[in-house]
C-alpha cells in the first residue's frame, strides 16, 4: 500500500466554486486513520494550511507557497529553500511594466508570505511571462488559475515533497501525489504515482500515470479509492 498522499488543495478537494468537497474531508479522515500520511500542498500561506489542517484533522505536514515553504508536523521547523527577495525584485519590475499599460497589480496575502509572491489574475500569465523573459529576471511565473505567483526558479511542490520524504522516511515510490494545476505537475511526476483530476489541463493529465473521470473535490475521492481498495471497500 502506498504510504503518504500528498495532495492540492483548490481545484483538487474543492469544487468548481472553492467550496471544501466534503467527500473528500471524509476521505482524507479515513486515510489519517489508517496511519496514511496526509500532507496539503498548495500555493497558499502557511496561515492558510493550519487552519485548513486543524479542521480537516492532518497532524499539520504541508507544502506551502508552491514548494517554497514547507514542514513536518505543527510543531515542526519551518523550511524555506525559496527566495522571496528575487521575486519581490521581480514583482516591482512587472508592476512597472503592465503601469503603463494602466494595469495595477498588487500583491496578494504580502505579510503571510515567506517565499513567493502571488498577485490577482487581472493580467494574462503569458504576458508576465513575456516580461520576464525579456527582462531576464530570475524567477518562473505560475498560474495555479487563483492567482499569478513568482517563485524561485530552484523550488516546487515536487522538490518540497522530496525534502518531506526523506524527513519522513520514505522513498517517493510510497507517495500517491494528486492535483489539478500547473504548478502540480513536479510533484506528479516525481511521486510514486502521480494523478491528474479531470478538470486538470493537457499539460497536468501528461504528467500523470492516471487521470479521474471526475473532476474536482469527486475526481480526488475516486483516486483515493481507487489506489487505498483495502480502506474504502469495506
Amino acid at each position: 500500500m502506498l504510504r503518504a498522499l500528498v495532495t492540492d488543495v483548490d481545484g483538487t478537494i474543492t469544487d468548481r466554486r472553492r467550496r471544501i468537497n466534503t467527500r473528500a474531508i471524509g476521505a482524507l479522515r479515513t486515510l489519517v486513520d489508517a496511519d496514511i500520511e496526509v500532507v496539503l500542498a498548495s500555493g497558499n500561506t502557511v496561515c492558510f494550511m493550519d487552519g485548513l489542517c486543524k479542521m480537516i484533522g492532518t497532524d499539520g505536514t504541508i507544502i506551502a507557497e508552491n514548494g517554497g515553504v514547507y514542514r513536518r508536523w505543527f510543531g515542526g521547523t519551518l523550511h524555506i529553500p525559496g527566495d522571496q527577495q528575487v521575486c519581490l525584485e521581480a514583482f516591482e519590475v512587472l508592476r512597472d511594466h503592465f503601469a503603463m499599460e494602466g494595469v495595477r497589480l498588487e500583491l496578494l496575502s504580502a505579510r503571510y508570505r515567506f517565499a513567493d509572491v502571488a498577485f490577482a489574475r487581472n493580467i494574462d500569465p503569458d504576458d508576465a511571462r513575456a516580461v520576464v523573459c525579456d527582462y531576464r529576471l530570475p524567477v518562473r511565473v505560475l498560474d495555479t488559475g487563483f492567482a499569478i505567483h513568482l517563485q524561485d526558479p530552484g523550488v516546487s511542490k515536487g522538490t518540497a515533497m522530496r525534502n518531506l520524504a526523506e524527513d519522513m522516511g520514505l522513498h517517493l515510490d510510497d507517495i500517491l501525489a494528486i492535483g489539478d494545476s500547473e504548478n502540480d505537475t513536479e510533484m506528479l511526476r516525481a511521486a510514486g504515482v502521480g494523478v491528474a483530476v479531470a478538470n486538470a489541463p493537457e499539460s497536468v493529465r501528461s504528467a500523470a500515470n492516471w487521470v479521474s473521470r471526475e473532476g474536482y473535490g469527486d475526481g480526488f475521492v475516486e483516486a483515493v479509492k481507487k489506489y487505498y481498495p483495502d480502506l474504502f471497500n469495506r
